[in-house]
């Protein structure tokens, strides 16, 4: 610069904002940012299956507000994962779409990551229980209208 003022903005990046996502209900709408919830939550989700990995899980998923079990207590026995598409080691951002738990007897649940914000735990006296939250919107005004507005799958492990 000739004038000798500084420049504000020089090497700076300047980031694209993270897209959100719009819910409506009735008059009001909502915006927030499904990304970065999905993000951590599989990351940590992540992080508990390579731990499980090799070891026998019992699945079970209920529909919104417990009311309705779609699995209880399915058990797969020398859990074994694969991710879709292929998981790149080298890539921190990386986020599968599809997460398959392969158990004994060629049983299988794919867990589609793509309305994924939460996975939390839940410590029992004789096992473990990993909740995996799934959010799509609102009741009366779902995201996808094929899916339910909330969804819970469970993975349970009971301690040796």
């Amino acid at each position: 610069m000739a004038t000798g003022q500084m420049d504000l903005f020089g090497g700076v990046k300047l980031a694209e904002p993270e897209p959100t996502t719009t819910v409506r209900l009735g008059k009001k709408t909502a915006q927030f940012p499904l990304r970065k919830k999905r993000r951590e939550a599989v990351k940590r989700l992540t992080e508990i299956l390579e731990e499980l990995e090799g070891k026998d899980i019992y699945i079970g998923s209920y529909d919104a507000g417990g009311r309705h079990y779609w699995l209880n207590n399915l058990k797969l026995q020398r859990l074994q994962l694969e991710w879709h598409p292929s998981r790149l080691k080298s890539d921190p951002n990386y986020i599968p779409s599809v997460i398959v738990l392969w158990g004994g007897k060629s049983a299988s649940i794919r867990i589609f990551t793509d309305y994924l914000v939460a996975v939390r735990e839940q410590d029992y006296q004789g096992y473990w229980h990993y909740l995996l939250d799934f959010r799509n919107g609102f009741a009366e005004s779902p995201i996808d209208n094929y899916r339910s507005h909330y969804a819970c799958l469970a993975i349970t492990r009971f301690k040796d």
